[in-house]
């Protein structure tokens, strides 16, 4: 049909049946979403009923279930030692309130920012060093690693900055990111080139810290003479891998005396077995 001078096309009606076949479209996907719920809750139906005994309210579903997996995680691990890891990010910690996680699992261990690539040093790490031990928690400190900056300057930051004393855990280096302005190999030798300097000057071979993915790309064969401490969140993952020495399970869990959430870790053994690891 032509109107004004233009040629105007007229839209077929929908059909019975077309309509009939989008509606059940509709309500397969929503019975996809549903059973995915279901399947979840029924997963953590013992965390759930454990949460709610406790609970005596939530902020929110991402909250709720991210807890209930967090117990989920703290069950299936039982006899590990449990710990957290923080920074300024976790503002001014009350250390003395600093005891369990979900009010049931005594936390053992603290790993500390102490440094940050060549030139920063945490705002908190004194404090948050020195909070530690006097809450009688095992400490340790890690470095974040800039994988676009001299290595050795960034050794000779932490080595000035972080006094290891009887019974601190291992210096960790934390690699996440990957270079912009040099290639991978360039950046392993990096590496080398930080934990070398840092185990010549304590005595003790470093730690390293990364993620799951990282590890296994980048890490996991050449240097495959170090302990690991992995950080992975999925969901399928409940129990800490052979192999390695500490599992980052969460970011989101609450502590007393944190006002915002901070991560959980995992030791792949027991207290005394913690002991062993610890600077002499």
């Amino acid at each position: 049909m032509r109107k004004n001078g233009r040629t105007v096309q007229r839209r077929k009606p929908k059909t019975k049946k077309s309509a009939f076949f989008g509606k059940w479209i509709d309500f397969f996907f929503i019975g996809i979403v549903i059973l995915i719920v279901l399947s979840v809750a029924y997963h953590y139906r013992s965390s759930l009923a454990n949460y709610l005994g406790f609970k005596s309210h939530f902020k929110n579903s991402e909250t709720f279930f991210s807890e209930a997996r967090n117990l989920q995680v703290l069950e299936k691990n039982e006899g590990k030692v449990i710990g957290i890891d923080v920074s300024e990010y976790q503002g001014k910690i009350r250390w003395s309130y600093v005891d369990t996680i979900e009010e049931k699992y005594p936390l053992r261990y603290v790993f500390i920012r102490a440094t940050v690539g060549n030139d920063r040093v945490d705002n908190e790490f004194e404090r948050n060093w020195l909070g530690a031990k006097e809450n009688k928690m095992i400490r340790g400190a890690y470095h974040y690693y800039r994988p676009n900056e001299n290595s050795l300057e960034q050794a000779e930051l932490f080595i000035k900055t972080v006094k290891l004393k009887k019974g601190d855990l291992p210096p960790v280096l934390d690699i996440e990111k990957l270079p912009k302005e040099q290639s991978i190999e360039r950046l392993k030798l990096g590496l080398k080139r930080w934990l070398n300097a840092v185990e010549k000057h304590y005595g003790v071979r470093p730690i390293i810290y990364t993620g799951e993915k990282y590890y296994d790309d980048f890490l996991k064969d050449e240097f495959g003479d170090y302990l690991f401490w992995i950080a992975n969140y999925n969901f399928y993952r409940e129990e800490i891998q052979e192999d390695w020495l500490f599992w980052q399970f969460t970011e989101k869990a609450t502590v007393p005396g944190i006002d915002s959430t901070v991560d959980v870790n995992i030791y792949n053994g027991d207290l005394q077995q913690l002991g062993y690891i610890t600077v002499e």
